[in-house]
């Protein structure tokens, strides 16, 4: 099939177009991604971008987004297919009477009683697809088998119909927060990016772009507070959406220079466990000048 990428630059433009601010790095895997025809692993701490890396990616080349969100106890009827048992047995009621059984069974396992899930809708599609396999580290390890032939062969089998190939390849996006280690069959099939909180610069880019009504000097003093916030020893860090969050909620309040007492009164935008509150409220009273000087 043709290639959907010119170089590497192309992407991050296009990204851009799409509300995406990537660097090179995170342009660069979806380049060569398409280019290898491989699923791209998607790793790092949450709410910084990874789902929304492939549902920008899907709405920067026009294509549908089949997403399958992990959870534990998820399986093959809900993440691949599973036949239709209640139409089956309709016909097996309707037709039963003197009809050959080997003729009901066959007729019982087609193409009308087969209820397809993301992973093989996704290998199904004829219009182009981005496949997000959301939060894959949820799942128990012996799930992870089922997205093996998927992952390298771009098929499913189907033991009563066969094997189904892919009529297109698909681009795939694994994201996972690495609450526990994935198999190694897994990554080996998979390019590897790693999504971490960004630097200030871009922070602050994401949220001039993401923040409507907020100035320069704002969107400067919300990163900065934010990443100083990071280095404290937290249970968990504001991720970028609670950064877009909080800066729409100082725009809402006409704040145009944050202060000790408004970073206080507004901390639970940002932090969501009250011993990390406690400890950022610490940090602000401590600030020199106010929050004027906080580190970059």
């Amino acid at each position: 099939m043709d290639n959907r990428f010119e170089d590497v630059a192309g992407v991050r433009g296009a990204l851009a177009e799409a509300n995406y601010l990537a660097d090179d790095g995170i342009a660069g895997i979806v380049y060569l991604a398409d280019r290898l025809g491989k699923p791209i692993l998607v790793e790092g701490p949450a709410g910084t971008g990874k789902t929304q890396l492939a549902k920008s990616v899907a709405e920067m080349i026009g294509a549908r987004l089949i997403r399958l969100q992990c959870y534990e106890g998820l399986d093959e009827s809900k993440a691949l297919y599973e036949w239709n048992y209640k139409k089956q047995l309709l016909r097996i009621q309707t037709e039963g009477g003197g009809s050959n059984w080997d003729e009901i069974e066959d007729d019982l396992f087609s193409e009308e009683f087969l209820l397809t899930r993301p992973l093989l809708e996704a290998i199904r599609a004829e219009d182009p697809v981005v496949l997000l396999i959301d939060e894959v580290d949820r799942v128990e390890v012996e799930t992870e088998a089922l997205l093996l032939e998927i992952l390298s062969e771009y098929q499913v089998s189907i033991p009563e119909l066969g094997t189904v190939k892919a009529r297109q390849i698909p681009l795939v996006f694994l994201t996972s927060n690495a609450t526990r280690e994935l198999s190694e069959a897994l990554k080996r099939r998979c390019l590897f990016l790693y999504i971490d909180y960004p630097d200030l610069e871009r922070e602050r880019e994401i949220v001039l772009n993401k923040v409507p009504g907020i100035d320069e000097n704002l969107a400067d003093q919300v990163a900065r507070i934010v990443r100083s916030i990071r280095q404290l020893d937290l249970k968990k860090s504001p991720s970028v959406s609670e950064t877009i969050d909080w800066a729409r909620t100082l725009v809402l309040m006409g704040i145009d220079k944050v202060d000790a007492q408004t970073a206080t009164e507004t901390a639970n935008i940002l932090l969501k466990y009250r011993t990390d509150i406690d400890k950022a409220v610490k940090e602000f009273s401590e600030a020199p000048d106010g929050l004027d000087e906080t580190e970059s």
